[in-house]
């Protein structure tokens, strides 16, 4: 990088710090006043430990808010004080010039993406604990996921819950199937609860059915506690009481192909997976978009007006991105489609704007 690069390269530094750590102190001073006033009888303690875990995840949504104001604050900077001009007399082209913001930008955006995939669904899970533990009173609600959805097959078995805590070590309402390797039905058995332990399940309050092929009726029992070992596999079922955010990219590509592999739907998970990916490009695509924006300005009030159309850019593209996550999720376009679609369109127009720019 030559002088010139390290001087624009510096002052986007200066104003990206500077713009999240206000962007961050805004958030969290305007959410924790709500916070506050909604429920009574905080501990500052647990009121603290609740934002701590609830940073990685505003960071997260902020960094490419941050990375706009950067951008567009430096190059109004420079155009302010003629500096542009003299560059562009120099032979520099917009883009050039902003060159060095944008693979600091890619950077920041790689860097953010990865350390969301390794610590946001820990602070998420933390996050949770203290809002239904501490905040809300509220701990069965942390404890059990409800939903009669969750299906899960392990090799020649498929089994239904009813409801399964948050940890993946407790269940109730259980239903399995059990198969031959031909597929016919050979034997059925309920729970009231279970108590998982790895493979290890402790079924309580539940009943045992055999279909023989040489009965005509099937043949149930009853028991109080039953113990069975299921497959290895079946450990990850821990991850069907979880949400997208409460999952590593990893672990969310896991539990859909296991969950595709039992024919069950998975269209949901699949737009979250690659929105994560999408999003992590939100940052340079919003830069991008913001550029031809940024130059052009009268230098009397310049710097209001770039950060009010700064705003006005995040604004629209949350909510395209918004609208694509949702028509994803509703099956009305593909999951790859709906999480990439605002930064494809975007990133046209911002190719477009850029051309008629002629800088």
């Amino acid at each position: 990088m030559n002088r010139i690069d390290r001087y624009t390269a510096w002052l986007f530094v200066g104003y990206f710090v500077g713009g999240l750590l206000v962007f961050l102190t805004l958030f969290t001073a305007v959410d924790a006043m709500s916070t506050m006033v909604n429920y009574k009888d905080v501990a500052p303690s647990a009121l603290v430990n609740y934002y701590l875990y609830s940073f990685p995840g505003i960071i997260s949504q902020l960094l490419p808010v941050a990375c706009l104001l950067g951008v567009i604050l430096t190059l109004t900077s420079l155009n302010k004080a003629n500096e542009l001009v003299a560059l562009f007399a120099s032979g520099m082209s917009l883009i050039r010039i902003a060159v060095p913001m944008l693979l600091l930008v890619a950077v920041i955006s790689a860097l953010g993406y990865m350390a969301a995939d390794r610590v946001l669904p820990r602070a998420t899970k933390q996050k949770n604990y203290i809002l239904y533990y501490d905040l809300k009173k509220e701990p069965h609600r942390f404890s059990t996921i409800r939903t009669d959805r969750i299906w899960y097959r392990s090799k020649n078995s498929i089994f239904n819950i009813k409801t399964l805590n948050a940890k993946g070590d407790g269940a109730q309402g259980l239903t399995m199937y059990f198969f031959s390797d031909e597929w016919d039905l050979v034997q059925m058995i309920t729970a009231a609860q279970v108590k998982i332990q790895g493979a290890q399940w402790l079924l309580e309050q539940g009943t045992v059915t055999i279909f023989n092929k040489d009965s005509s009726f099937p043949l149930t029992s009853p028991f109080k506690t039953k113990s069975i070992v299921m497959a290895e596999d079946s450990k990850d079922l821990q991850s069907a009481g979880q949400t997208a955010d409460m999952m590593s990219q990893k672990e969310l590509e896991h539990f859909i192909d296991k969950n595709k592999a039992a024919g069950l739907d998975t269209v949901a998970y699949e737009v979250d997976y690659h929105s994560k990916i999408s999003f992590a490009f939100a940052g340079l695509v919003m830069c991008l978009l913001g550029i031809p924006f940024s130059v052009g300005r009268a230098r009397s009030g310049g710097t209001m007006l770039n950060v009010g159309i700064c705003l006005a850019l995040v604004f629209a593209y949350y909510v395209f991105y918004s609208s694509g996550i949702t028509l994803g999720q509703h099956g009305t376009l593909p999951p790859v489609a709906a999480a990439w679609a605002p930064n494809i369109v975007m990133l046209g127009v911002a190719f477009v704007l850029l051309k008629k720019l002629k800088r």
